[in-house]
Order: C-alpha cells, then sequence, then structure tokens
C-alpha cells in the first residue's frame, strides 16, 4: 500500500475526517501533459494496486491536461480512450484542452496555444515545422490540425466534463472561486484559477481535488490537495487515492 500523504490529519469538511460511499475507491490522476510513458507506468501500478487491494467498486478521476508539453500528446488521448473502454472512469476538462479545441474554430487563439505547448502537441498528430516566426498562415495550420484530429480524439475532448463530485470531495482541474457554491461555479474558474483559490483557506464545503499548478510534493491544505507533481518536467505522475477517510498516492517515482 503507498505511503499515506503528510499532514493528512489537516484535512476536514465541517469537523469531520472526508470521506466517500463505503466500498468505493477512487483513483485520482493528475496533469499528465503528453507524458505517455509515465502514463502507461502509473496506471501498470494502479492496476497492480487493485489486485493486491480489491475494492467493491473502483473509479478513475483524471483531472485534465493531457496534452501539450510533452512530446506524446496523441498517444496519451490514445491510450486514456483505450482506458475508458475497460476501466470506469471520468475525464475532466483541463484548460490546455479548452485552448486546443477553441483552436479549431478560432484561429487567434493558436499563438497562445503554441506558448502552452502547442507546438509539441501538433507535431503528435504529424503536423511538422511550425514555429512562432515560420510565418505559416495560421489558417493552413487550422486545416491541418482539424484533418489530422481523429473522429474519436474530437469526441473525447468535446465530451470532457469540467467537474465531479463525490462524497465529501470535488474533483476539478485547476480549482475552484470561493464563496461561489460549488453548484454554480464557472468554467473559466474550474479550469484556470490560481491565486484567488490557492490562498484561500475557507472550507469550500467539499475537500477540492486538483492539479494545473506544478508543485514539487503533492500539497495537502485543510480544504484541497494539489496533486499536480509536473509530470512533464519531473517525471513524477501522481494519482490520489481516496477510499473510506484515508488518502494514499501513488506514483512514477
Amino acid at each position: 500500500m503507498p505511503s499515506p500523504l503528510p499532514n493528512i490529519e489537516m484535512l476536514k469538511v465541517q469537523g469531520r475526517r472526508p470521506s466517500l460511499p463505503e466500498g468505493l475507491r477512487i483513483y485520482a490522476i493528475g496533469d499528465v501533459h503528453g507524458r505517455r510513458d509515465l502514463l502507461d507506468v502509473l496506471l501498470s501500478r494502479i492496476e497492480a494496486d487493485t489486485a493486491e487491494r480489491p475494492a467493491t467498486q473502483t473509479l478513475h478521476v483524471f483531472l485534465g491536461d493531457y496534452i501539450d508539453r510533452g512530446a506524446a500528446s496523441r498517444e496519451t488521448i490514445d491510450r486514456l480512450i483505450e482506458h475508458g473502454k475497460r476501466s470506469e472512469s471520468v475525464f475532466l476538462k483541463g484548460n490546455h484542452e479548452l485552448i486546443a479545441l477553441r483552436c479549431l474554430r478560432e484561429p487567434a487563439l493558436f499563438d497562445h496555444w503554441m506558448r502552452l505547448g502547442g507546438l509539441e502537441t501538433l507535431a503528435s498528430y504529424g503536423i511538422v515545422g511550425i514555429n512562432l516566426a515560420s510565418g505559416r498562415p495560421i489558417a493552413e495550420i487550422q486545416s491541418a490540425f482539424h484533418d489530422a484530429l481523429p473522429r474519436p480524439h474530437f469526441r473525447f475532448f468535446r465530451d470532457l466534463k469540467t467537474s465531479f463530485a463525490c462524497g465529501d470531495f470535488f474533483f476539478a482541474h485547476a480549482g475552484v472561486r470561493p464563496r461561489v457554491d460549488l453548484s454554480q461555479q464557472k468554467e473559466n474558474d474550474l479550469l484556470w484559477i490560481r491565486d484567488e483559490f490557492l490562498s484561500c483557506p475557507e472550507d469550500f464545503g467539499k475537500i477540492i481535488v486538483h492539479g494545473h499548478t506544478p508543485t514539487r510534493e503533492v500539497e495537502v491544505a485543510v480544504n484541497r490537495v494539489n496533486i499536480d507533481t509536473g509530470a512533464f518536467m519531473t517525471g513524477r505522475l501522481t494519482c490520489l487515492v481516496i477510499e473510506d477517510s484515508s488518502l494514499a498516492v501513488i506514483d512514477t517515482r
């Protein structure tokens, strides 16, 4: 069994330990960013954990940012689609998926996407020879990306959820807007928010499990858990294991 998270006693929801429904175990996976190699390793370790410790029901929750920066975005999406056919899974949307999908119809966003790691994603789909100073018409790149994107990939991006709630936990890519009910959160905050959320000590009503902001170690606060350990640059892809009122970590270190 993976080692417990540090400072786990700090996690409280209105004075009690947060929990999931009896018999359910959730594996929450952080930002992959095109590291198909790490995703394969982590999923195999999750599978081994499940085999060693069978549960009545397991659910895999992926927190978004599957593409960009790493070299294997297309292959990562292939792997996730295949995984979703075999295992009960929830796939959340990250800001990187949002901007990539918007680039199919909004050419003005391409420069911003390229600066976020879109060049590597386009290369994984076979669209090469592009850089910010290449002078290649954006409309041409947009058309090439549209043609190269397999229909199953388009449907995968289109169907991504913005949040998921279960028991005392709320899963979102980036976090939530403080003092806004969880049922009223806006997509822009769920996918992009940082400082206002990260610095807020208030009880959000549920423990927020999120990624988006890379940290050297899993970050445990009184109201949230950040599991983005910067896989694309550190080689550490992290999974938070939640069962009953206990938390543990499986990663690729």
